[in-house]
């Protein structure tokens, strides 16, 4: 007997009732549209410009640094000196010099920042013999080391090599010998990598996290709230088929998944908008922003293969919890079932800030999900290969066919459909 295909006019009616019921709930719109337009600007953007200002702030912000004993005077100079720029802004402020007895106490109580303690009195030329610069600084601290620490260590290393220099000017030799060999680094990645940033792990985290709260508004009202409501039995006992009843509800549950993740994608293409038109060109803000900030530039191929790996990861998702919902007897306990998915999404999205660490082989981008979160990073970064994303992408499909057939399955067993 061949299988009877499924009748889409009653398919799609079933999809656009659960449609429907979702969009009379104005919270779902919200999480659905506005959240995601508001909060991966704020997560992807946000999060390195406020880093940025507080480490550009540190370095144009003077702080007090305690001292006992005597300094160098070339080097009390240079410590309390300020960088500027051609035009005479600041680019980094210098330190005031303040005397405490005690450094450790005053660093404790806050008094100071940081605090400089010399055993023996400082070298003042090269060739004098050494000595050694206590430095008193809450080292676990970012303030501090991103400030007062970070300015002494610059600064006694730029005393170091200036006595150094004027001592090989005595003896006839130039700074160059200082270093026969010079590091050029040279940034080997590639344009998309380099735009995207440190923080280019939230894109996938963020965008699967946002498709699965898109599909669980409507797989659990359209199942435990359905049971809930007892409006499933009618729809059960009507001329629709299992299947179509099944299939139509997984196609309203991709659709709303699907609506989120094109607003979370439009609002990572927000954030690289944003970024380039409100980040300044140059500063300590501006370079930690783009070394941090994940911003989201596609070309048309990239777009197209974030596309089916997105839509492959709305159906493996909306499948799962489908089939998750319908054991449950009210929608709250449905959402007892599908609590466990959220973090088996946000532990290994996390985890993919350690990518670089990680050997990566073909079987990863074969995990249901967890490929797909790897495949959308190398999207973003501009590195994902044709066989990685179509071995992501039949995970998932494999999946999500799996997951409908068992949700299939619980829709015809009679003890799972009235456990209310």
């Amino acid at each position: 007997m061949r299988p009877e295909l499924p009748r889409w006019n009653y398919l799609w009616r079933v999809a656009s009732r659960d449609l429907l019921s979702t969009l009379r709930d104005r919270r779902t719109i919200t999480g659905t549209i506005l959240i995601p337009l508001l909060l991966i600007p704020l997560f992807t953007l946000g999060l390195p410009l406020l880093l940025g200002r507080f480490i550009g702030g540190q370095a144009q912000e003077r702080q007090r640094v305690g001292v006992v004993g005597p300094l160098p005077a070339p080097l009390r100079t240079a410590l309390t000196r300020d960088e500027q720029a051609p035009d005479g802004s600041v680019l980094r402020a210098g330190v005031e010099l303040v005397p405490v007895s005690d450094p450790r106490a005053a660093v404790q109580s806050g008094e100071v920042d940081a605090a400089l303690r010399a055993p023996a009195p400082l070298p003042t030329r090269a060739g004098d013999g050494s000595g050694t610069l206590e430095v008193y600084a809450k080292l676990g601290n970012l303030r501090a080391q991103t400030g007062a620490y970070a300015k002494v260590q610059s600064t006694v290393e730029a005393y170091n090599r200036e006595l150094a220099v004027e001592r090989l000017d005595s003896l006839g030799l130039g700074e160059q010998t200082l270093r026969p060999v010079a590091l050029a680094p040279i940034d080997a990645s590639p344009e998309q990598e380099r735009r995207s940033g440190q923080l280019a792990f939230l894109i996938p985290l963020l965008m699967l996290n946002f498709i699965l709260t898109g599909a669980m508004a409507t797989a659990l009202d359209a199942t435990a709230g359905e049971k809930e409501r007892g409006t499933l039995e009618s729809l059960l006992v009507s001329p629709v088929r299992r299947s179509e009843v099944v299939a139509g509800k997984l196609l309203a549950t991709t659709v709303t998944a699907l609506t989120t993740a094109l607003f979370s994608v439009l609002g990572f293409l927000a954030s690289g908008l944003i970024a380039r038109l409100a980040v300044p060109g140059a500063g300590a803000a501006s370079e930690v922003t783009q070394a941090f900030g994940g911003q989201l530039t596609l070309s048309p191929g990239g777009a197209l293969t974030l596309l089916g790996t997105v839509i492959s990861a709305a159906l493996l998702i909306s499948a799962i919890l489908i089939a998750l919902s319908i054991y449950a007897r009210s929608y709250k306990e449905a959402q007892t079932y599908v609590t466990p998915l959220t973090l088996a999404i946000v532990f290994p999205a996390v985890l993919l800030q350690f990518s670089d660490f990680l050997t990566l082989g073909a079987g990863t981008y074969a995990i249901p999900l967890f490929g797909s979160m790897v495949a959308i990073l190398d999207i973003v970064r501009g590195n994902l290969t044709p066989a990685h994303a179509a071995t992501a992408i039949a995970a998932n499909l494999l999946g999500a066919l799996l997951m409908g057939l068992l949700a299939l399955r619980s829709f015809g067993r009679e003890e799972v459909i009235f456990r209310n």
